[in-house]
């Protein structure tokens, strides 16, 4: 980081030549706004500390790619643990897709603890 700072002359005032740096192209999604929340809430030293140093929108979207990642991770292992598969999905549609919804929430629940919210 380059901490010279420059000036330029307007009418008696000199203004110093400010900019931010270039932020990284990418949507943040569900988890990365969830721990945005968190930060600004709950560990502000953090999240004005990322702010400051241009690196809250990486950061936010390290932590949602992650978070997704984890996510379907645990869907995939629950579900075959479970015994969660297409002939449950074919036969018995009603209980498949509440057990896939409760392995989603356990997904879900296990990620913020372990991710988002620390």
């Amino acid at each position: 980081m380059n901490n010279k700072i420059t000036y330029r002359k307007e009418g008696d005032y000199f203004i110093p030549n400010l900019y931010l740096p270039k932020q990284p192209d990418g949507h943040i999604g569900k988890y990365g706004k969830l721990r945005l929340d968190y930060l600004k809430n709950f560990n502000k030293t953090l999240y004005t500390e990322l702010l400051i140093d241009g690196t809250l929108k990486q950061h936010l979207l390290n932590i949602d790619e992650c978070a997704n990642e984890r996510v379907q991770l645990l869907i995939k292992q629950f579900a075959e643990s479970e015994n969660v598969n297409e002939y449950l999905k074919e036969h018995h549609q009603i209980e498949w897709v509440q057990a896939m919804n409760n392995i989603k929430n356990r997904a879900e629940e296990i990620v913020l603890n372990e991710i988002v919210y620390v």
